[in-house]
């Protein structure tokens, strides 16, 4: 319950004093539908994309899973994760099981090497984004209050020896623990094999591939963010580089576990907004539409996903059909 406590606390504050009776009248008579239709396709490119990136990452080491489950089974996997943030990750690895057989360890390690290399490429889109407009970005840690430099000055060298020796006692300390326990082995087993996913990276069939699957999920996210711009008077002429601003803040935000970002994700955009000379009033319509639509998306592929796979056969019943 504490990531929707959360989300919805940041979206009651921000909205406390919000004229919602307006955004009727800004959806049917001010909004331009055309380019939010034309985002739309983008959404559904980033996540197919992720799939058939993710049956690349399993085929190393000995599982095929068919590319349809594997989509469906991102799309559910976003769906799934509006309820209960982050439980998407582990909900795909159980549909690629239940379908195709693929090892639930296996598929959590190609997971967790796709955010290593997700977060790389965020990192590269944020460094890139720094150093075009680093005015803009101090302005924006000035106004929210999050300046890092601040945060790591409340340390005292002591502080960090003391941090540091605590961080590896407590380690430790789990770790005679665990070996104690009637599951060591289990959880062992389980560690052997999503290191096995983990390290399927260096052995992918085309790598080339591999990373056009990588950049164009992150460009597809990025067209389908930057093409609502248009779609309002008051943003459509802020050009790419306030979209790119904003689509680094609001990637950052949600690390925040709420559902899809909701909160911290309205926050920061709205704040790079109002730094670009948009008024308060109108980067909450903004945020708030713009999140809204997309989260409605989500929602309708989960729906989507859900009915294809009802009428997907696992592929042990398609085994034992052709004996």
């Amino acid at each position: 319950m504490l990531p929707l406590v959360l989300g919805g606390g940041i979206l009651y504050w921000m909205y406390r004093d919000f004229a919602f009776d307006a955004i009727e009248h800004i959806l049917f008579h001010e909004m331009d539908w055309t380019w939010m239709l034309l985002s739309l396709p983008f959404g559904i490119l980033a996540q197919a994309f992720r799939g058939w990136r993710w049956k690349q990452s399993l085929e190393p080491i000995g599982e095929q899973p068919r590319n349809s489950v594997c989509v469906n089974a991102v799309f559910m996997s976003y769906a799934s994760s509006l309820v209960v943030p982050r439980v998407g990750e582990f909900a795909r690895c159980g549909i690629l099981g239940r379908y195709d057989g693929v090892s639930f360890p296996k598929a959590l390690g190609t997971v967790l090497t796709e955010r290593i290399v997700d977060t790389l490429i965020v990192l590269f889109i944020t460094l890139f984004a720094f150093a075009t407009q680093i005015g803009i970005f101090n302005n924006f840690f000035s106004t929210t209050g999050t300046r890092i430099d601040t945060a790591l000055a409340m340390f005292s060298a002591t502080g960090w020896v003391v941090t540091f020796i605590c961080g590896i006692s407590a380690c430790f300390s789990f770790y005679l623990i665990f070996k104690k326990l009637a599951v060591y082995e289990r959880i062992k087993s389980t560690l052997s094999g999503m290191w096995q996913g983990v390290s399927s990276l260096r052995r992918v069939k085309s790598m080339p591939l591999f990373l056009f699957y990588s950049f164009a999920i992150w460009g597809s996210y990025f067209l389908h963010f930057y093409l609502t711009f248009f779609c309002f008077d008051a943003t459509a002429s802020l050009g790419a580089t306030c979209a790119l601003l904003c689509f680094v803040v609001g990637s950052i935000a949600v690390i925040v576990p709420t559902p899809n970002g909701a909160g911290p994700w309205h926050f920061a955009v709205k704040t790079m907004l109002i730094l670009y000379g948009v008024t308060d009033e109108k980067a909450l319509y903004f945020v708030l539409i713009v999140h809204t639509i997309q989260t409605l998306l989500v929602v309708l592929l989960g729906i989507y996903a859900g009915l294809s796979l009802a009428f997907t056969k696992p592929k042990n019943h398609q085994l034992q059909a052709t004996l």
